[in-house]
């Protein structure tokens, strides 16, 4: 037996709290995440249980006792104990709040869930502007048909309902906001905004629209080319046809180059030769519309990544979305999610980080270094040379060229304004949580002339309100980490095709993305892109790529199908290190247990009972 190292007694009991709060969390955490997927999937018989999850999650993130702990056994500790401790430090000081403040915050959960419960059983869709009757569809299909359809008098019927139930939750909001801030201020925060910004990024509300405002002020030159081009298509800046009329004949031609039954297959074949795969972890894709579902894409990780006894145990990741099978346009958020929420799930459950607090997505994780990585493959699959290599339709036939150079000709012009979606979400937050009285019309007021900034619409519109992040605690006054991944992403990409001249199909890039993921979320923002990068964070990268003229976007985009068309593509069947699972709500469709090529016809085959009637425009 060998001989006790000196202080041997303070490590121990180290070790001891370190694997309590470990089991601990993880147990809180599975058993919040699985109520989580239930209801957001439509299962609304759980959302009492999963209130008192949330709240028990809460207790254990701001518990004082677990916060001392941690600080008494950090006096003397050694690595790697001492690192550990630190992360858990760490961890308690984004929570530690006051009795008062939990009572309030018991009132946002309770809250939250009734205004999710709302939404969730709402009556949807339009009034059939020809029979005057009222036409059953999804949020998500009518927002497919204001951009596809060539009825204009439908598409502002569509356009017209989604506005109506924009405003179903206003009452219930204005209260959510009052609550917000005074948990907020009660911590000694400005508002609700500047408590998620420090907590989150450790950035002020002044720094962070220092760096929007400066993207505006450079971009929106490009709004007088939008009103130029108007003068050629009347009728452009109203909002049911601003879509229509800017690329929905492009989406219409694309459509046949990206059938969703092929979607999984590509998916999977796109990231295995990146060098991507999920480390012996679980996945489980819901991904078709249905009545009562969340509408919203996201990704959560029922199951951390840990260790026991030294030996790392595999996480589990859910990802979802809402695609309508069968209408035009709609497949393209199918395949979206299988890259955005792919690369999420991929992050974390690459990580080798130990401690389960700095392997999850909720402080003090950085909302947006979680979305550099997802965004950052998104950019994969809308990439020129991705869509020409792996774009085909039913006959065989690749996307063509022509009509990427046909959409750039026409829209590059208004690529500057690109950052204005995520730059208005914030901005419209930012008003809300200022405003010291806020009402229905003040909050009205806010929500359209914040969209009139960034839109330049003929129309007003509270679309705003539909954001369905601004309901929920863990993605309210977060969307910033959107834009901030825009910046952090275009950077990455410089630097890997200034390393390696190209990034599809590159298991150099994948290794590099790897190298990232395994940190999991114990690292800053700017300590994770300095160390991706070898830079600070800047702008320059992205406004050089959105302020590109068209010569120079169609001579760059040649160039990196050239590129990539001088590489074999590997043709080896698709492994990912995953266990899949194809669901939709309760019932299992396809599994990869005998094949990944296998659970793709499967899916593919079902896929084919699903699809909406007289979903295409």
């Amino acid at each position: 037996m060998s001989k006790k190292r000196k202080g041997s007694s303070g490590a121990e009991s180290a070790v001891r709290l370190l694997e309590r709060l470990n089991q601990n969390y993880l147990k809180i955490h599975t058993n919040y995440e699985n109520l989580y997927w239930k209801s957001h999937m439509g299962d609304h018989s759980v959302d009492g249980r999963f209130s008192k999850a949330q709240l028990a999650r809460e207790a254990f993130r701001s518990n004082e006792s677990f916060s001392a702990s941690v600080r008494e056994a950090l006096v003397g500790a050694k690595n790697p104990e001492k690192k550990k401790l630190e992360q858990w430090a760490w961890f308690f000081s984004k929570y530690q709040t006051l009795p008062q403040v939990k009572q309030i915050f018991e009132q946002i959960v309770k809250l939250e869930k009734v205004i999710q419960q709302k939404q969730s059983s709402q009556k949807e869709g339009y009034i059939d502007p020809r029979t005057k009757k009222f036409i059953s569809m999804s949020r998500a299909q009518m927002g497919d048909l204001v951009g596809t359809n060539d009825e204009e008098t439908v598409r502002k019927a569509c356009f017209v309902a989604l506005e109506k139930l924009a405003l179903t939750c206003t009452a219930e909001y204005i209260k959510l906001v009052k609550l917000r801030n005074l948990y907020a201020v009660a911590l000694k925060f400005t508002d609700f905004y500047e408590y998620k910004i420090r907590t989150e990024e450790s950035m002020s509300k002044t720094e962070l629209f220092e760096i929007f405002d400066t993207i505006y002020n450079k971009t929106k030159y490009a709004f007088k080319d939008l009103r130029q081009m108007e003068k050629e298509k009347p009728g452009l800046r109203l909002p049911w046809n601003r879509g229509y009329l800017l690329a929905g004949d492009f989406t219409k031609e694309a459509d046949q180059y990206f059938p969703f039954e092929e979607a999984l297959a590509r998916w999977g074949t796109s990231f295995m030769r990146l060098g991507i795969d999920f480390k012996n972890g679980t996945l489980q894709l819901d991904l078709l519309d249905r009545k009562g579902k969340y509408d919203n894409g996201f990704c959560h990780w029922p199951s951390l990544v840990y260790f026991r006894s030294g030996k790392r145990v595999p996480g589990a990741s859910n990802f979802t979305c809402n695609v309508v099978y069968g209408q035009v346009g709609s497949a393209e958020e199918g395949y979206n999610t299988l890259f955005h929420e792919g690369g999420h799930a991929a992050h974390l459950l690459n990580t080798e980080e130990t401690e389960a607090c700095v392997n999850n997505e909720y402080p003090p994780a950085s909302t947006a270094w979680a979305e550099t990585q997802s965004m950052f493959l998104d950019t994969i699959l809308s990439s020129i040379e991705w869509t020409t290599r792996y774009a085909k339709n039913h006959q065989g036939e690749a996307y063509p060229f022509d009509l990427f150079e046909r959409e750039v000709r026409r829209l590059n012009k208004l690529s500057p304004l690109s950052m204005n979606g995520i730059s208005s979400v914030m901005e419209f937050e930012r008003r809300v949580y200022e405003e010291e009285k806020l009402t229905k019309a003040k909050l009205l007021k806010i929500a359209k002339d914040v969209h009139r900034k960034y839109s330049d619409t003929a129309v007003t519109s509270v679309r705003l309100l539909s954001v369905p992040h601004i309901y929920s605690w863990e993605s309210a006054c977060s969307y910033q980490g959107y834009g901030l991944a825009e910046l952090a992403l275009s950077q990455w990409r410089e630097y890997f095709f200034k390393k390696y001249g190209y990034i599809v199909d590159n298991p150099n890039v994948g290794k590099e993305l790897r190298k990232m993921w395994a940190y999991g979320s114990a690292l800053t923002f700017p300590e994770c892109v300095k160390l991706a990068t070898g830079k600070k964070l800047t702008p320059q990268p992205f406004l050089k790529a959105i302020t590109s003229k068209t010569p120079t976007v169609l001579k760059k985009a040649k160039q990196k199908i050239a590129r990539l068309s001088k590489l074999k593509a590997t043709q080896r069947p698709v492994q990912l290190r995953a266990n899949i699972k194809m669901v939709d709500g309760k019932k299992v469709i396809a599994g990869n247990e005998n094949g990944f090529k296998n659970m793709t016809r499967l899916y593919a085959k079902w896929l084919q009972t699903k699809r909406v009637k007289g979903a295409a425009s």
